[in-house]
């Protein structure tokens, strides 16, 4: 049972807790205070002043107050860039948590072989995104590609996977949807196995049926491991630099240049660093902006729940 506090009666004075029990709960919040103003408050403010100069920020910077962000506005470059990163994110994450959800479900049953093809499917998460590029650059050259091959041998036309602007975005699309699902299946795979098999037979002796079993027993308690998966899955779309860079550069064109690469390029390609600043705050605001509304509709789920 918890500890009942008292208040002090009349003429009883409250007990004073030591100083040092009043700063060790500090001393264990120092170090990650510490990294987060290191890493997290020190770069966002630096950000939000150099995107208020001109130029490198470091040689004879002029202040231009919001016009950097006036620039953008007017770059057709960057809602190009903006387009790309709508498109690229709206093709892997639903995709993702779907497929992963499906492989999570599949594998959550007495099938001979699973720790296998959960470890095969799990692979492609932990390697980097640059191995992951080269692996998905061999299969879709567009010379000697496995899958060009195998078109041929089929009789089919060659594709320019990576070097069409048709077909860059959705090859870069699969690239990541390869690395991605697995991960997605095994955090719902561990949602899973913590749901108690007393509901969902209860659900049966109830007369339900696996899909209403499923629709009204699995889904409702796999929504915060949902929205776990919605939040990492959009910041990991949006902040995808490797991957891209290696496998197409950006290109053809700017077909697959998303709003990183937008800022890699303004910074070290064109050394304008107040420019790159002023887009980076603005992927900054879309992560923030998502993150409040994804957390005002999961309240509102759950007041209706």
């Amino acid at each position: 049972m918890p500890e009942e506090r008292t208040r002090p009666g009349p003429g009883q004075r409250a007990r004073r807790v030591p100083l040092r029990r009043q700063i060790v709960p500090y001393a264990f919040l120092l170090p990650s205070g510490i990294l987060f103003l290191l890493f997290g408050l020190i770069p966002i403010g630096a950000a939000l002043v150099f995107s208020t100069l001109s130029g490198s920020v470091t040689i004879d910077p002029d202040f231009v107050g919001v016009g950097n962000y006036a620039r953008l506005v007017s770059d057709p470059l960057f809602w190009e860039a903006l387009r790309n990163t709508g498109v690229f994110t709206l093709g892997t994450v639903p995709v993702a948590m779907a497929g992963g959800l499906f492989l999570a479900v599949l594998l959550n049953r007495p099938l001979p072989g699973r720790a296998v093809f959960r470890t095969l499917l799990f692979a492609p998460m932990v390697a980097s995104g640059v191995g992951v590029a080269v692996i998905m650059s061999w299969i879709f050259n567009g010379d000697y590609g496995v899958v060009n091959n195998a078109l041929s041998a089929a009789g089919a036309s060659r594709v320019p996977w990576l070097t069409s602007t048709t077909w860059a975005m959705p090859t870069v699309v699969l690239a990541v949807l390869w690395s991605r699902v697995g991960f997605c299946m095994v955090l719902y795979l561990a949602a899973l196995q913590n749901i108690p098999e007393s509901l969902r037979e209860a659900a049966q002796l109830d007369g339900a049926g696996p899909w209403r079993r499923f629709r009204s027993v699995t889904w409702p308690l796999l929504a915060p491991t949902t929205f776990f998966l919605l939040i990492v899955n959009v910041v990991f779309s949006l902040q995808v630099f490797d991957l891209l860079f290696v496998l197409t550069g950006g290109g053809p064109g700017f077909a697959t240049t998303v709003l990183i690469q937008f800022v890699y390029r303004a910074a070290f390609a064109q050394g304008n660093m107040g420019y790159a600043s002023a887009a980076g705050v603005v992927l900054a605001l879309i992560l923030v902006l998502f993150t409040l509304l994804r957390f005002r509709a999961s309240r509102k789920t759950e007041d209706v729940a």
